[in-house]
């Protein structure tokens, strides 16, 4: 799936908020090691090497695009690196202290056993820091789902999108990271965010939630497609005067390893 560094980036504002949000939980005062899962971009990473100057600070990601833009980031701290790889190969060096992963392990599978599998490997001492979004049984995801099952669609679509298991709700979490020996700390935020411009809720998810859609299908199919949704997400997210509310609920869990 290809990703679109500009479109991801277009709605900076709100997609940041939840990164500051959750690393701000992370007391920890001099790390070695700090690795940003699924790091996007990389300016968020940049704000991690920033924090933590005397860290190594590597951001991992698996699309190619966005670890080429990130790794021309101007004016990067000289203890920040990228490295393209798949988040389910990843696997913690010796001192690494801080793993964050924001808003990137609900495209993956199975990610609560690779959080397992990272508490067990991580240091004592050493912490992780997740942010998912809650949102999947929200207009946005439910109304794309609906369609892409539907007669017109599911021929072409099927088993393309992820559904609302995608992710567990914040109890699930403090679970596995309470019995993996972690002191932790979980919760949940919705968001009220006010878009502007036009069709904004689809402008949205076209950098996110609707890529494999757009993966999936050829561009007279696809155009056919987003006609069809941008008319539901226009009669679930009404536009006012002064903007367009789109609620977005996420999941935080921040967890220090003791020992």
């Amino acid at each position: 799936m290809k990703w679109d560094p500009r479109k991801y980036t277009q709605f900076s504002s709100h997609r940041d908020r939840p990164f500051f949000d959750l690393t701000a939980r992370i007391q920890a005062d001099a790390p070695r090691r700090v690795v940003d899962l699924g790091c996007g971009p990389g300016t968020l990473t940049a704000a991690l090497a920033a924090r933590w100057p005397e860290a190594r600070v590597t951001g991992v990601d698996s699309s190619a695009e966005m670890v080429e833009q990130a790794g021309a980031l101007e004016g990067a701290p000289a203890n920040l690196e990228f490295v393209r790889g798949g988040i389910e190969e990843w696997e913690p060096q010796p001192g690494t202290d801080v793993v964050v992963s924001n808003a990137a392990l609900q495209w993956v599978p199975g990610h609560q056993d690779l959080m397992r599998r990272w508490a067990k490997q991580l240091d004592a001492g050493a912490w992780l820091a997740v942010q998912v979004p809650g949102n999947f049984g929200a207009p946005s995801h439910a109304l794309m789902r609906e369609l892409a099952a539907s007669a017109a669609w599911s021929d072409k679509l099927d088993g393309v999108l992820r559904h609302a298991d995608a992710v567990d709700e914040p109890e699930d979490y403090l679970g596995l990271l309470t019995e993996a020996g972690f002191d932790a700390d979980v919760w949940e935020t919705s968001y009220s965010q006010v878009l502007q411009g036009e069709d904004p809720v689809l402008e949205w998810v076209r950098g996110t939630a609707l890529r494999p859609v757009i993966a999936a299908l050829d561009p007279e199919d696809f155009g056919r497609f987003e006609a069809e949704y941008a008319a539901l997400l226009r009669e679930a997210y009404p536009q006012h005067a002064w903007g367009t509310v789109f609620p977005f609920r996420r999941i935080f869990m921040v967890g220090r390893k003791q020992g």
